[in-house]
């Protein structure tokens, strides 16, 4: 059975696919293509594929995302980032949530998560009881 934490987190994980979904709509639709026009372009045979994904019943596999950002005219390095954010949200907060302690910020070379984000990773950390740990670390990093 699952714990509320674990169905919170299946929930979560649903609404962050639907919202990476809808930016790739969006993304589609500023561009002017249809669901055929993309999935040609991506080398897909079935534009259902792109209705799953833009509807969060999917993912973009991750050996296609140059050919996905080159198709939505985004650069893959802002593409991934973005998606990175959807589909793995804990690993991003790991590579791109701001440094607590101000001599390393200059040591920083990414761009910070959105707001939302951090208070996800957050919520996610004391969900799981890893927030203290995760101080620790970060405190005997620092020294």
């Amino acid at each position: 059975m699952d714990t509320p934490a674990e169905r919170t987190d299946v929930k979560t994980k649903q609404e962050l696919r639907s919202e990476a979904g809808r930016w790739l709509r969006d993304l589609r639709e500023l561009r002017g293509l249809s669901q055929r026009d993309l999935a040609s372009l991506v080398g897909t045979r079935y534009f259902t594929f792109i209705s799953a994904i833009e509807g969060g019943r999917g993912r973009v596999p991750p050996d296609r995302y140059l050919v996905w950002a080159k198709a939505l005219e985004v650069q893959p390095r802002e593409f991934v980032h973005r998606l990175m954010s959807y589909y793995d949200p804990i690993t991003f907060g790991i590579l791109f949530e701001p440094v607590s302690d101000p001599s390393q910020r200059s040591q920083e070379r990414s761009p910070k998560g959105p707001a939302w984000l951090s208070a996800l990773i957050a919520s996610l950390r004391r969900s799981d009881g890893k927030e203290e740990e995760t101080t620790e670390c970060s405190h005997s990093e620092s020294r």
